[in-house]
């Protein structure tokens, strides 16, 4: 094995990669990684140096393999798993926020647990591909990690939950067990949850720049710009992400289905398939919120999200478009009729 091709095989190059770059490499083209995405340029890793380079009719992200040639990404190699959401402002528009991911750590502050948020990036997170892992950062900080964790597992769905701390040290070995020897997890989280810090840590240098904490609350200032991936000691890698301020879904019901089974088996459980849990007899769902066992806030979060997938949905698909329209039509002209003297 060469030298160049052992290096890409740190960065996660496999034979798998090595048969989808075949299949679309010009002549000349070698194989490199985006390590770094700077908007008008990108950082790529051909197996021996990094360089910068342009790309040409293609928009890759972070993690994506690519041929590379005459300094230019000339095309992507097959995703094997893509982390995706919905591009913020109106536009109907899919934005990749990293590709080729194995883990998806879904960080949060122990200073600031929000289980509704945790839940949205774990839709995301079981949407790409990855394999989601939920990661509590500031634990030195926190009055009560342990109500923190059982918090996070009320709403997990069974998906790990790591706890860590850059002051003490605490969780960075479980974490970098996650990613040896070769895998690539991604930092999802909003600002100021302490991914570059941990990051960091994991390192042992500054190399990610990070604002200073404020001391009463413990939470600190994002500065990451742009996704970044950084390679880590004795092996695996991880992308570094701007916070999301609108971590808003793409298409695909997948990260409903892993991460809301226990409401889905319920609904299975009511009387009528099409029960709307609302006034209808024998719905397992109004029961199991008269008894307590499904929180109401959780249901309001399934629903929600649900009915966020479903807009996007509409949105891209003219057919859609239209049966919506035939929809809302027949329910008028029922309202009209049934309103006739």
């Amino acid at each position: 094995m060469s030298s160049s091709t052992f290096q890409l095989a740190s960065l996660g190059w496999d034979s798998r990669f090595a048969e989808s770059f075949i299949e679309i490499a010009p002549p000349g083209a070698v194989a490199a990684r985006v390590i770094a995405d700077h908007g008008a340029s990108y950082l790529v890793h051909d197996g021996a140096c990094a360089q910068r380079a342009m790309a040409r009719h293609v928009d890759p992200a972070v993690g994506d393999w690519v041929t590379l040639a005459g300094g230019e990404i000339r095309g992507i190699v097959e995703r094997r798993t893509v982390f995706s959401r919905r591009a913020a402002g109106n536009e109907n528009r899919r934005q990749v926020l990293a590709a080729n991911v194995d883990v998806a750590f879904v960080v949060a502050a122990a200073t600031d647990v929000n289980v509704r948020r945790i839940e949205r990036f774990l839709t995301m997170a079981w949407q790409s591909g990855a394999v989601p892992v939920v990661l509590v950062t500031k634990a030195d900080v926190a009055h009560s990690i342990e109500a923190t964790e059982a918090d996070l597992a009320a709403v997990s769905a069974g998906t790990p939950v790591i706890v860590t701390s850059s002051v003490t040290g605490e969780g960075v070995e479980a974490v970098l067990d996650e990613l040896r020897p070769a895998r690539t997890g991604v930092l999802l989280g909003p600002s100021g949850a302490g991914k570059s810090t941990l990051v960091n840590t994991i390192l042992g240098t500054e190399l990610l720049r990070t604002r200073e904490i404020h001391g009463a609350s413990g939470q600190g200032r994002h500065a990451t710009s742009h996704r970044q991936l950084v390679q880590l000691p004795g092996g695996g890698m991880i992308i570094d992400t701007p916070g999301l301020r609108e971590a808003q879904l793409w298409q695909g019901d997948e990260g409903i289905d892993h991460l809301f089974e226990d409401v889905e088996a319920l609904a299975l459980q009511c009387r009528f398939s099409d029960c709307a849990h609302d006034t209808e007899p024998g719905c397992a769902i109004k029961a199991a919120l008269a008894d307590e066992t499904l929180d109401r806030d959780r249901l309001e979060s399934y629903r929600k999200l649900l009915r966020e997938l479903r807009s996007i949905e509409v949105r891209s698909s003219a057919r859609l478009q239209i049966e919506e329209r035939k929809k809302w039509k027949r329910i008028t002209t029922a309202a009209r009729e049934r309103a006739r003297p």
